[in-house]
C-alpha cells in the first residue's frame, strides 16, 4: 500500500472547477477551458506522498520550468498561456501557478538518459539493456552513454510506479507516427538541456519529459527539467563507480531508509514526518539547483 500519507482537500476557487490532485500538483479547469497547474510543496518518495512539505519546492519547480522553457522554445512549443493568477485565487498561489493549453496528452512518461544510474543500471546488470536497448560491456553506475537514449516509461497513477517499456511497446500503444515523434523529441530536448547544464558545471545525468497534441501539434507538457523530474549531477563531483551527489531528494531518501526514521520501506506503514533538518537540507538543493542553472538567487 502507498499513495498519500494524508491526501489534502482541494482548494475552491470561483470559476475554477478541481480535476486532481497529483504528487505535487494540483490541476483545475477554468472557464475558458484551459488548464491551471498549481505547484505544491508537497514531497514524494518511494511512491508516497509524504506529510512533510519542502518550502518554496512548487515554486522552485514552476519557475525553473519556465526558465527552461524560454531555452527550449525553439526547439518546441510548450502548454504555457499565463502566470497571472486566476481571480479569486490565494494568494499563496503566486510563483507556482501556470495557466495552460488543455491538450490530447500522450499516455507516456518520455524519459531521456545520458548516464546509467538507476532503474537503468538495475536493468543493464542483469541483460546489458535498457528498455531492450543494448548497451556496451563495462559500463558501471555514473557511466556516460555513447549517446542519449529513449527510454519510455508507462505513467503510473499516485501511489504506484512507472515501469519501463520498450519502444516497441509505446508504438504499438500509440502508433509508430507518434513514437518516433516522441523519440526524436525527447533526446533533441535531452541533448539541449545537457549542454546548457554542462556550460553551468552541472550533469544532466536523465530527466523525463510528458507531451501532448494541440491537433496535430506535438507540445511539451508539465513541468520540465527540475530537481522532481531530473537527476542533476555536480560535474566536479561526478566519478563513475558509485552513487553520485545528486540535486534533488536524496536527502529524503536517505533519512527514510536510515534506522533513525526507524521506517521500514516494505512494511504497508507510511513514512513518518521529516525532521527539520531534512526539510531544510532538501530545500537548499532545490534551490541551489535553481540557482546554479539560472544563475539568479533564489528569493
Amino acid at each position: 500500500m502507498s499513495g498519500f500519507v494524508e491526501k489534502p482537500e482541494p482548494i475552491q476557487v470561483p470559476g475554477l472547477v478541481h480535476l486532481h490532485t497529483g504528487k505535487v500538483r494540483d490541476l483545475y479547469r477554468n472557464e475558458a477551458g484551459d488548464l491551471v497547474m498549481v505547484a505544491s510543496d508537497r514531497m514524494s518518495a518511494y511512491d508516497w506522498v509524504l506529510q512533510s512539505e519542502i518550502p518554496d519546492k512548487g515554486r522552485i519547480l514552476t519557475q525553473l520550468s519556465l526558465w527552461w522553457f524560454d531555452r527550449l522554445s525553439d526547439l518546441i512549443p510548450n502548454h504555457v498561456l499565463s502566470t497571472e493568477l486566476p481571480p479569486g485565487a490565494p494568494a499563496d498561489w503566486a510563483g507556482r501557478t501556470l495557466v495552460c493549453k488543455s491538450l490530447n496528452m500522450v499516455p507516456v512518461e518520455c524519459v531521456a538518459r545520458g548516464y546509467l544510474t538507476g532503474s537503468g543500471l538495475a536493468e543493464y546488470n542483469e541483460s546489458r539493456t535498457v528498455c531492450g536497448l543494448a548497451l556496451p560491456e563495462g559500463l558501471v553506475d555514473g557511466s556516460e552513454l555513447p549517446a542519449p537514449i529513449f527510454t519510455p516509461a508507462t505513467k503510473a497513477e499516485v501511489g504506484e510506479h512507472d515501469e519501463n517499456v520498450s519502444y516497441e511497446e509505446v508504438a504499438r500503444q500509440v502508433g509508430a507516427d507518434t513514437a518516433a515523434r516522441l523519440r526524436q523529441a525527447t533526446v533533441a530536448v535531452y541533448s539541449r538541456a545537457r549542454d546548457i547544464a554542462r556550460d553551468r558545471g552541472i550533469i544532466l545525468a536523465d530527466t523525463k519529459f510528458e507531451f501532448g497534441f494541440e491537433g496535430e501539434q506535438l507540445v511539451l507538457a508539465d513541468e520540465v527539467l527540475t530537481p522532481d523530474s531530473s537527476r542533476f549531477w555536480p560535474a566536479n563531483q561526478w566519478q563513475p563507480g558509485r552513487a553520485q551527489p545528486s540535486y534533488d531528494k536524496q536527502y529524503v531518501r536517505d533519512w527514510l531508509t536510515s534506522a533513525e526514521s526507524g521506517w521500514d520501506r516494505k512494511s504497508e506503514q507510511p513514512p513518518p514526518p521529516l525532521p527539520e533538518k531534512v526539510i531544510e537540507a532538501t530545500r537548499a538543493k532545490y534551490a541551489e539547483a535553481y540557482e546554479r542553472l539560472t544563475g539568479t538567487p533564489w528569493s
